[in-house]
């Protein structure tokens, strides 16, 4: 575990973590940000209880053991099945357990846990225990400020109460509610309003929590300004995932590394991943699918992200593909620094 990471008892929080996002933070994603950062705190998706433990588990929990730190993320709301899965994780070597209380999707409200849990407290709290009491390691919340035409002060502070009560010291909150009627869940990460100043509030109400701070932040120095406020971390979610470039600025900017990690050095670090995977038959497109965005706001990072996205399911792909993306970019690098050049030798002959 980084010693970036602050662990107090059963309390784990990291300054910076890229939250858990279904679909994409799966193992392939985990391992390509690892080496952008080396001190982020990363989560996999939601895994439900009852496919811990009743499905392959290597392919539910397996991870590389490179992406360390890294918490596993569950969603369920029966107390003793949560306890038991809780206890694999730990067998597994994760770092974290997080209960999932902010997913609105019609999955986890047909099975009534995810963002439903906002309207049961209690309920909460007891799956919280059952967990605690199972492991030793860091057992987290990560919630909404409210569902549908709840009052956000009273249901998130009620939550987070409950949970205190149960021996929780650590909660990621997403700070705007979910409407679990009326609003899909891509709906439901843009439409409800944010409400940063709540989670401050709860921050100052409960200093001795710790708090983390999750929704719509797009940038680093967006998260810089949340830890100006006191609160002791900040998820980046969606805009992590797309431009993951930003995130070879996170140890400097959050853990005192003294340089960045950029694409180049990223994706060279990478390989020998994509060449392992790639010797255990993994199709190269579930790793690249993951990169598209590596090369944002670079000359050539449309043509990397066709190349990428076209080639990579190309029968038989291999890692010829990434080197054609890499070269493609280089050579608008090339072709930009060229015609800079050009232009000075214009200007200084006058």
């Amino acid at each position: 575990m980084s010693d970036k990471i602050k662990k107090t008892g059963r309390k784990m929080i990291s300054r910076f973590s890229v939250a858990p996002m279904m679909d994409w933070t799966d193992r392939h994603c985990r391992a390509f940000h690892r080496t952008l950062t080396r001190h982020a705190l990363l989560y996999t998706e939601m895994v439900t209880t009852k496919a811990v433990i009743h499905g392959d588990r290597e392919h539910l929990l397996g991870y590389s053991d490179v992406e360390h730190p890294i918490a596993l993320q569950l969603g369920g709301s029966e107390p003793g099945e949560l306890a038991q899965c809780a206890k694999i994780a730990e067998d597994w070597g994760y770092d974290e357990v997080n209960l999932n209380c902010g997913c609105p999707s019609d999955r986890v409200q047909s099975g009534a846990f995810g963002a439903c849990l906002m309207r049961e407290p209690q309920l909460v709290a007891d799956c919280m225990q059952a967990m605690i009491e199972a492991v030793s390691l860091p057992v987290t919340v990560k919630c909404r400020i409210g569902v549908d035409d709840q009052e956000p002060r009273d249901s998130l502070f009620a939550l987070v109460e409950a949970c205190e009560k149960a021996g929780v010291t650590s909660f990621a909150v997403h700070a705007r509610k979910a409407w679990l009627k009326g609003l899909s869940p891509k709906e439901n990460r843009d439409v409800p309003p944010l409400d940063y100043d709540l989670v401050y509030d709860l921050k100052r109400a409960k200093p001795h929590l710790t708090i983390a701070i999750n929704g719509g932040i797009g940038t680093l120095e967006e998260a810089r300004a949340h830890l100006a406020q006191g609160i002791d971390g900040v998820m980046l979610g969606r805009a992590a995932y797309h431009e993951p470039a930003l995130l070879g600025q996170v140890d400097r900017l959050f853990f005192g590394a003294e340089t960045d990690v950029g694409p180049f050095e990223a994706l060279d670090a990478y390989r020998p991943y994509m060449a392992g995977q790639l010797a255990i038959g993994v199709p190269l497109s579930h790793m690249t699918r993951h990169m598209l965005g590596v090369m944002h706001g670079l000359p050539g990072a449309r043509a990397f992200r066709r190349i990428m996205t076209v080639d990579s399911i190309a029968p038989g792909a291999g890692l010829e593909v990434l080197d054609r993306a890499i070269a493609a970019v280089r050579e608008a690098l090339a072709a930009v620094e060229g015609r800079r050049e050009a232009y000075e030798q214009i200007r200084d002959a006058g």
